[in-house]
């Protein structure tokens, strides 16, 4: 129909795991996403695991940005699996929490060691999806 837009995406997607719209897929990109953002590698000696999120804590402000932005996706993807407001807002404040205590330069680091937005949120998220799609949940090793 004109005037009339429909959200189009290749059906293919679908079927490849991982890329789907289905609550298996996106539990899977957001579990991922943690990954890289928290859990990447470890400190040696410290015995403390790290991620992007630490890392571009580096670069002053603009790492933080980067973060929250990638935090703020794994957000997207929780309003699309259909989550309250309350736990949206929740996310939301922990990447905006996030988010300033990085913005502080070097010393924003330090903070992003103990504060893990990402992970909060994928416990959020987990417990959503466990709760209205235990066919996603998975078991951890």
């Amino acid at each position: 129909m004109p005037g009339t837009t429909t959200r189009r995406y290749h059906p293919i997607a679908d079927g490849l795991p991982g890329l789907g719209r289905d609550p298996a897929s996106v539990r899977k990109r957001i579990e991922t996403m943690e990954a890289l953002l928290e859990r990447m590698f470890v400190i040696p000696g410290l015995n403390r695991q790290v991620g992007l999120d630490v890392v571009l804590d580096i670069i002053p402000v603009a790492g933080s940005a980067i973060a929250a932005l990638l935090g703020g996706w794994m957000v997207w993807e929780a309003r699309n699996l259909g989550m309250s407001r309350w736990q949206i807002a929740r996310m939301m404040g922990n990447v905006g929490f996030d988010f300033l205590l990085g913005a502080i330069p070097w010393i924003g680091a330090v903070p992003d060691l103990f504060f893990r937005s990402n992970s909060r949120n994928l416990k959020i998220i987990r417990k959503h999806l466990d709760r209205h799609h235990p066919s996603t949940v998975t078991i951890d090793h």
